[in-house]
């Protein structure tokens, strides 16, 4: 009599270097649509603010650097929108695949159609694809396990390895045809990376558990007209905004960041209010409220490389190796570089230490401030012209600055999905990505600010703010883990 062998549960299988095999199909997607992100964001200031005679659009720094602080904030602001479709109308792996298709689109359209009328359509579709397949790749790999499972914050870092392998190769493939076929080969390239993703994650779908085509709020039927009316409304107020000049590029990172802030209190509301949830869970997203505050200001300096990073590289840095002028986005690529060194030796270390590692907020705490320490790595060098700065320091600035990012971005994805309340668990995943909106969209804010003051009082401003509010947060980060109710 034949045995049929029954298949390992998900949660139980360790044939992925110790994880689910499972976390591989996610792991593959999100990497291409990291190579595509930052692949084109590598390019994306250089594109707005660049001469038409150097293939660019001819605006303003601070503009520039405006628009892709309010289009990364919009990226993930729109995490929201892709959680509570996923949460109530087609389910976290649903809207990951029809997301991914969406962001190609968007790619598509900054390769093919010029001017503004390719950035606009462009970056708002790539934009909300992107949102979509953020919260819900996070909330996929979180299904993956169990609350409980010590192989947690390590399965994260190794999903955040991949994140890191598509954001070092992205920068340096799209940044060396900008050079030398122009932007919109750069934004080609993103295109056929995210279709490469997108085929790659097709062959995999029927490998994840079941949890995940689950929708576990479903909207009643009755009620999806009025939804649907409300979002046309939305669209079309935006549209005449823009039309009678209400809504401008200059001040667009303004609306974005007020956007995100009414978003944030509006969820925080909703949860708290929610009949469903226990009173452990409730004091649980209580304890989220420091620690969300904790990953804007962290994120608020980390995405500076896209903005303030970029115009201080282009105009400042000796890029000058070996007779040879690197492109500016190559230096984007020196983050993840570190971050794939470094993440399978955090990754131990957390597995080694087990229960006798940092609490999630002492963690938190030593990442805001480790941040502030890399920005005044900047002091030395201010006030200098071009080619003042040596790579060399560049490179030290940035990989503080990774260290930095390794104690907040895997662990904050984890925490969600241990802190969050079962009726909201994708919705979770997308307020901690509003905590990254937040940020990204100040640091286009501040990135006009840089424009504007001295580069001494900046750098001593932003850096000093990041470490007193990191000493803040580990003053309080007893009665902070008490409020998590067992979660660490």
């Amino acid at each position: 009599m034949t045995t049929v062998e029954k298949p390992v549960p998900v949660h139980k299988d360790r044939s992925f270097f110790g994880q689910p095999r499972a976390l591989a199909n996610i792991f593959g997607v999100e990497m291409w649509e990291r190579f595509s992100f930052y692949g084109m964001q590598g390019i994306l200031l250089l594109y707005l603010y660049y001469s038409a005679a150097e293939g660019g659009l001819g605006m303003e720094q601070a503009t520039a650097a405006g628009i892709v602080g309010a289009y990364g904030g919009g990226v993930y602001l729109s995490t929201i929108l892709g959680a509570w479709i996923a949460d109530r109308v087609l389910g976290s792996e649903r809207v990951l695949f029809y997301s991914a298709i969406v962001i190609m689109l968007g790619h598509l359209a900054l390769a093919l159609v010029p001017g503004i009328a390719g950035v606009t359509a462009g970056l708002l579709l790539i934009a909300v694809g992107s949102g979509g397949l953020k919260a819900n790749a996070t909330s996929v790999v979180g299904s993956l396990y169990t609350r409980d499972d010590p192989r947690l914050d390590a399965g994260f870092s190794l999903f955040y390895l991949g994140i890191n392998l598509g954001a070092f190769f992205g920068p340096i493939l799209t940044g060396l045809l900008q050079t030398t076929a122009g932007f919109h080969f750069g934004f080609g390239l993103a295109a056929v990376g995210m279709a490469i993703g997108l085929t790659q994650y097709s062959f995999g779908r029927k490998s994840l558990p079941e949890i995940v085509h689950q929708v576990p709020n479903p909207l009643p039927r009755s009620r999806w007209t009025p939804y649907l009316v409300g979002a046309v409304a939305a669209v079309v107020l935006v549209v005449v905004l823009v039309l009678v000049g209400v809504i401008t590029a200059d001040g667009l990172v303004t609306l974005v960041i007020a956007l995100t802030i009414i978003a944030t209190i509006s969820y925080f509301v909703v949860i708290l209010r929610n009949r469903q949830i226990s009173i452990v869970e409730r004091k649980r997203v209580y304890a989220f409220i420091p620690l969300f505050l904790a990953s804007a200001v962290f994120w608020s300096l980390s995405q500076q490389q896209f903005t303030v990073v970029t115009i201080y590289t282009d105009e400042r840095l000796d890029r000058h190796l070996f007779g040879w002028e690197i492109p500016v986005s190559w230096i984007q690529s020196f983050n993840p570089v570190f971050i794939i060194l470094l993440s399978g030796v955090f990754a131990a270390l957390w597995t080694r230490w087990g229960s006798r590692q940092p609490s999630t907020p002492v963690k938190f705490a030593l990442g805001t401030a480790v941040m502030g320490v890399a920005f005044l790595g900047f002091l030395p060098f201010v006030g200098g012209g071009a080619n003042s700065t040596p790579m060399l320091a560049m490179i030290g600035i940035l990989f503080v600055l990774t260290v930095a990012e390794l104690l907040i971005g895997p662990v904050g994805l984890a925490l969600t999905t241990k802190l969050a309340p079962a009726p909201f668990r994708t919705q979770m995943v997308a307020l901690f990505f509003l905590s990254i909106a937040l940020g990204t969209a100040v640091s286009g804010w501040l990135a006009q600010w840089y424009t504007e003051v001295p580069e001494t009082l900046y750098f001593s401003v932003i850096g000093g703010v990041a470490i007193l509010f990191g000493i803040g947060l580990a003053v309080f980060a007893r009665p902070v883990l008490r409020l998590m109710g067992g979660v660490r």
